[in-house]
């Protein structure tokens, strides 16, 4: 397991392209506030806003997670920590004001950039910059 990616995973890549492409800055791997040894995959922190790229086998997807069948009472009882984790830090974040999204790996990177892009537009409360002449 130690081989498996835990960044840069070709979902994150994905959607961060079409993020910066969008003209939206943000911060990888931005520690989670008040969970050591935890990180928000693409943090915005100015605005307090949390987005994870969650992976289907890891974090159980319920469209298509697969449950191994070797070992698999050791896999179930993993699997289900790292829900149970996933939800702790979604928990944490929010109570510190944190808005958080957690998007599937499968979702398509460019509609995932739009809900990001949708949530900032309705949080962000600086005034339009005016186009330079």
């Amino acid at each position: 397991m130690q081989r498996q990616r835990t960044r840069d995973t070709s979902p994150e890549m994905a959607l961060r392209r079409v993020l910066f492409a969008q003209g939206l800055r943000f911060r990888i791997q931005y520690p989670a506030p008040g969970r050591p040894r935890r990180s928000i995959d693409i943090a915005f922190p100015k605005w307090k806003l949390a987005v994870f790229v969650d992976g289907c086998f890891w974090h159980g997807c319920p469209e298509h997670g697969v449950a191994p069948k070797n070992n698999a009472e050791w896999w179930r009882a993993k699997l289900a920590k790292n829900v149970k984790r996933d939800a702790d830090t979604t928990e944490e974040l929010r109570s510190q004001g944190w808005r958080v999204i957690r998007f599937w790996e499968h979702v398509d990177p460019t509609e995932a950039a739009t809900q990001v892009g949708s949530v900032l537009g309705n949080l962000n409360t600086d005034p339009p910059r005016s186009p330079l002449v």
